[in-house]
């Protein structure tokens, strides 16, 4: 099950679909399991990184995995619209598909995936472009690593 809560609706308004959207590419990377997603402001996620991993900034994405005892659900996945959608428009890509990519690197990292090490990054990138090439959507490391 993926539940989806829409924190602040400007997520509703910029991608109409949002929690299609949000669903498709969960359900794409996630294996069967709970994921409860939470789509919210730069505050929020501000509050959230500095609590949790001691910086003091709004970030694109987090996740929290849960633990092992509580599986079925494999944790919770928080995204910050302003950062998002900054993101999506310095970069030239649809916001809805930056989206589907930040929901797919946070669902990697439900299930241990991570990016801290050269190899490991390598790694989840490409299960990124697998996932997201299934949805028909273009390599967003393509222009990064063109030029």
């Amino acid at each position: 099950m993926i539940d989806i809560e829409v924190e602040d609706e400007t997520w509703s308004v910029d991608v109409p679909d949002v929690r299609g959207v949000v669903v498709r590419a969960a359900e794409q990377a996630a294996p069967p399991g709970d994921v409860v997603i939470l789509l919210t402001d730069d505050d929020t996620v501000r509050d959230l990184n500095a609590r949790f991993r001691g910086k003091d900034k709004p970030t694109n994405v987090l996740s929290f995995p849960a633990p092992a005892s509580a599986r079925p659900h494999l944790g919770d996945i928080v995204l910050a619209h302003g950062v998002c959608a900054a993101e999506a428009r310095q970069q030239g890509k649809p916001f809805a598909d930056h989206l589907s990519h930040l929901v797919i690197h946070g669902v990697l990292h439900l299930t241990g995936h991570d990016h801290e090490a050269h190899d490991e990054a390598e790694a989840m990138e490409a299960l990124e472009r697998t996932h997201l090439a299934a949805l028909g959507i273009p390599d967003p490391y393509l222009s990064r690593n063109d030029t």
